[in-house]
């Protein structure tokens, strides 16, 4: 018997798991939450009181993703944890990035707004956003090449990562959120829309938005109080009280922002080199690239403001598939959109047949890679960087190659040749 409410993602683990395994696993009547689970018999089975709880012939179980496990290991005969030691630690791999990745970053942006917990300032939702995109690009790339996380039928971890995307996308992941991550969406789609996932989920929508600010009804009461009160009763000292929240309303608007720091970059010295300037040579130039662009890139560029790097995919022999390849680079493009203001970049995809090499140059503002690149873009680890010696003038015509897409280069042909501006 399950102890949760009827409309528990956590508990849906194990209901949708029972289904696959052909176990037998009912709700608890009546269950109130709020009330049953703080009940002595409750708390006897998990004594700080959080849901779902299973209650078994040999005793209870707590904690969502112990219970699935447990429904799905009472099949001796299920291949929910895969058919091979390597499977069964992917299997794992993913039910705790589903769980510390996923869940844990929906929680922290979505449960304030719901009302289930304290708001975050402005930097911290912004940081728990981050997070959140952070890990679901890396489960969009992942999920590019792959229809389950694991293998090619739906084990324990697409359940748990699924139920864990649920509350997201039908609470506050609208569409033009989740857009960003078209593999996630096929994948999300695709595991709801299962018979045994529909039986215990029913018809799943997505949000229509993202829950608004718990706060953003707060100015307009002082309003609609102030709006009725000056024609009847203009001299009444309630105008002044409810005049007063007014303007502790605004006070928190506008001091939110404040906690956002700013940018190290923006704090370096002028630089002679206007980034902007250099993009829109870039985009302008339809002949004579070499002699327009190309020069004019090198009569621009500042040394002490900016710096070149190259950058050569880790793991090339891995790109087997055309398209994946160019997926992975535009999803690395995608994720970089955070340095837009301060970094330019070209990528190529080199060769006729996989396996398909890609490579890259950046110019970033600093003399080395900016800090918050590194830590928000997690791609950046899938790449062996290495700075340009401008004195060295087989580096700088590998430079002017990649930016005027030069083919053969390296004596391959491009597949493909992309730009970040």
């Amino acid at each position: 018997i399950l102890h949760a409410g009827k409309q528990n993602k956590n508990g849906y683990k194990a209901l949708i798991a029972a289904e696959y395994v052909g176990v037998k696993v009912e709700l608890a009547e009546n269950f109130e939450m709020g009330v049953s689970n703080k009940t002595p018999e409750f708390l006897k089975m998990n004594p700080i009181g959080k849901v779902p709880v299973l209650e078994t012939p040999e005793g209870p179980v707590f904690e969502s993703n112990a219970i699935a496990r447990y429904v799905t290991r009472l099949n001796a005969d299920s291949s929910f944890f895969g058919s091979s030691l390597i499977e069964y630690g992917h299997i794992e791999q993913w039910i705790d990035f589903a769980t510390t990745e996923i869940d844990a970053n929906i929680a922290r942006w979505l449960y304030p707004r719901l009302g289930f917990g304290v708001f975050l300032p402005p930097a911290s939702e912004e940081a728990a956003i981050a997070a959140l995109k952070r890990s679901l690009g890396a489960l969009n790339t992942h999920l590019a090449s792959n229809t389950y996380l694991v293998g090619h039928a739906v084990t324990l971890a697409d359940i748990i990562m699924t139920c864990n995307l649920y509350f997201g996308f039908s609470r506050g992941m609208p569409k033009s959120f989740t857009s960003e991550f078209p593999h996630v969406e096929r994948y999300f789609w695709t595991m709801v829309n299962q018979p045994k996932f529909s039986k215990i989920l029913g018809e799943v929508k997505q949000a229509d938005a993202v829950p608004s600010h718990p706060s953003a009804k707060k100015p307009s009461q002082p309003k609609e109080a102030a709006k009725g009160k000056p024609k009847d009763e203009p001299k009444k000292e309630t105008k002044k009280v409810a005049v007063k929240p007014k303007v502790e309303a605004v006070e928190e608007e506008e001091e939110a922002p404040k906690p956002k720091p700013k940018n190290p970059l923006d704090l370096l010295p002028p630089s002679k080199m206007v980034l902007d300037d250099w993009k829109r040579l870039y985009s302008n130039t339809k002949t004579n690239f070499r002699e327009v662009a190309i020069k004019g890139f090198w009569d621009m560029y500042d040394p002490e403001g900016y710096s070149l790097w190259f950058c050569d995919y880790k793991y090339n022999d891995e790109n087997t598939v055309s398209f994946v390849t160019l997926n992975k680079v535009g999803g690395f493009l995608q994720r970089m959109d955070l340095a837009r203001k301060y970094a330019f970049g070209k990528m190529l995809v080199i060769g006729s047949e996989a396996p398909y090499k890609v490579k890259g140059l950046w110019l970033f503002r600093g003399p080395e890679i900016p800090q918050f690149i590194m830590d928000e873009c997690y791609d950046m680890e899938l790449y062996d960087w290495t700075k340009v010696d401008i004195s060295n003038e087989a580096q700088k015509e590998r430079v002017n190659q990649m930016i005027e897409d030069a083919e053969p280069f390296e004596g391959e042909g491009l597949l493909d040749a992309k730009c970040f501006k």
